[in-house]
Parts: structure tokens; sequence; C-alpha cells
């Protein structure tokens, strides 16, 4: 189960680029369900979400690259790339900081994973991060990569 809350960010850190960074591209074979394959630096995958805002149901498994670029030719809509940063926060949580590139930039999103829903309802965002928007489907990647 993937617990999650997305912001956008008002403010970027000044210190960004001292934070662990990984280049990402996704692309959605199927929106309805959600369908995702996924180059994450040198790693890919094939993921299954099921519906939901906060809190949905998320399986990946492991494709080669070979598999990846075979299923990139297949997928609906844009290919998303982005830049992930992982910025430590309190009580052991990370933002993860997606830096969106071409048709999507200038959009920053910050997304935090938590254990649990009733963390993930207590979080107090730090000042930096922007409107809370986990509740609006129009900021999921898969609804993205169609507008």
């Amino acid at each position: 189960m993937e617990i999650e809350r997305k912001y956008l960010v008002k403010q970027i850190p000044g210190n960004l680029g001292s934070f662990p960074c990984r280049i990402i591209e996704q692309g959605y074979l199927s929106t309805s369900p959600v369908i995702r394959i996924r180059k994450d630096n040198d790693l890919f995958e094939l993921t299954y979400k099921s519906g939901g805002l906060m809190a949905r149901e998320e399986v990946n498994l492991p494709l080669d690259q070979s598999s990846y670029t075979h299923l990139l030719e297949k997928i609906d809509g844009r290919l998303i790339r982005k830049r992930r940063y992982m910025i430590p926060l309190s009580g052991s949580l990370t933002a993860e900081v997606d830096i969106f590139e071409g048709s999507l930039a200038p959009l920053v999103l910050a997304e935090v994973e938590f254990p649990d829903e009733k963390l993930a309802m207590s979080f107090s965002p730090p000042d930096w991060f922007g409107e809370d928007v986990t509740f609006s489907g129009q900021y999921h990647n898969s609804h993205l990569s169609q507008s």
C-alpha cells in the first residue's frame, strides 16, 4: 500500500544540489487502471496502481532495458521526464521533490510517503511546501501524461 501526500512547491530549497538526485522518465500504458513503465537512473520497472488519491495499492515488477524500450513505444500520452531530489524531513520522513522537464516545466511537486494514514493526516509540511494537492487527481503523473 502506498500512502502519500502531494504538494506544489512554492520555493525550491537553495541547497537542492546537495541532496541525492535521480533521473526519471516514465510513461503510461494505461491510466485506468494505472499501468506505468519507469526508468529510474539505471533501473527499469513496470508498476500497477489501484484507484485512490492518498492511499492506493502499488505493485512494482522489475523490467530489463530491452523490455522497457519495447514497451516505451506503446505508451499512451507523453513521456514524463523529471529530476527527483530526496530531501530528509523530520521524523525519518523524506520529501521527494520532482522538477519536471520538457512540456511540464516549470512544474515542481513534493511527495511524502507515510507508513500509515494517521501519520499522513497529521503531517505538517515545511514552509517551502505550497498548496496541498493530495486530493486533486490532476497532479497524478498519470493525469499529467495525458494533459
